[in-house]
């Protein structure tokens, strides 16, 4: 992961700002070994921090995804305690879904892009989510990940499934559905979240909060 951070972007990744000569808001550095460390915790997607970076909010997430089927290393993305039954959204429908359709989600005022650091997969991208369920208002994906979401089947004649390896960049804009169909072994990836603030700034995660 750390290679192919450094590889793509040239960086060297503390949450730490500096004040700059040309405006108010500093630069934000995060360290290799920091996202290693929000990456070591349970989970699937961990947030590592929210920054304000003036007309919108901008977060950093790291990713782990296992084998297909095989179970989650953790909290399910989107866990959250028993509550009212789930919101719909997406388009309805009284067909089920053909046998084997694949599962996503979109986000309704955040856009994502990933860096594929280690593993592949195959990913699924567009369509439309059906007979969705709108995340709870205190479900993670909604408070700490990426604010409002719908999630549950993808269909549509407009799906694009692509498969994708360490070193591949895929940018995610809101509102479009994506999951993953297939991985054989394992995928990691940061992701990078600009957002209409739908997050706070300033969460910075737990096993590096300083």
């Amino acid at each position: 992961m750390k290679k192919a951070m450094l590889a793509v972007f040239g960086l060297t990744l503390a949450i730490t700002a500096t004040t700059t000569a040309q405006g108010n808001k500093g630069a934000t550095y995060i360290t290799a070994e920091e996202v290693a460390t929000v990456h070591k915790t349970p989970g699937v997607d961990r947030t590592v921090a929210v920054l304000d970076i003036g007309p919108e909010n901008f977060s950093i997430g790291t990713i782990h995804r296992g084998k297909t089927g095989a179970p989650a290393g953790g909290a399910a993305r989107g866990a959250a305690p028993a509550g009212p039954p789930p919101e719909p959204c997406g388009e309805r429908s009284t067909t089920p879904p053909p046998a084997g359709s694949p599962t996503g989600l979109y986000h309704e005022s955040q856009t994502e892009g990933y860096l594929i650091t280690s593993g592949a997969g195959t990913m699924v991208t567009g369509g439309r989510i059906i007979n969705g369920r709108k995340s709870a208002a205190n479900a993670e994906v909604t408070t700490t990940l990426n604010g409002p979401s719908c999630s549950g089947t993808i269909g549509g004649t407009d799906v694009v499934f692509k498969e994708v390896k360490a070193g591949d960049i895929i940018i995610i804009p809101q509102g479009v559905p994506h999951g993953w169909s297939t991985i054989p072994d394992h995928v990691d990836y940061l992701s990078f979240r600009p957002s209409n603030r739908v997050l706070t700034a300033g969460y910075v995660h737990p096993s590096i909060k300083k």
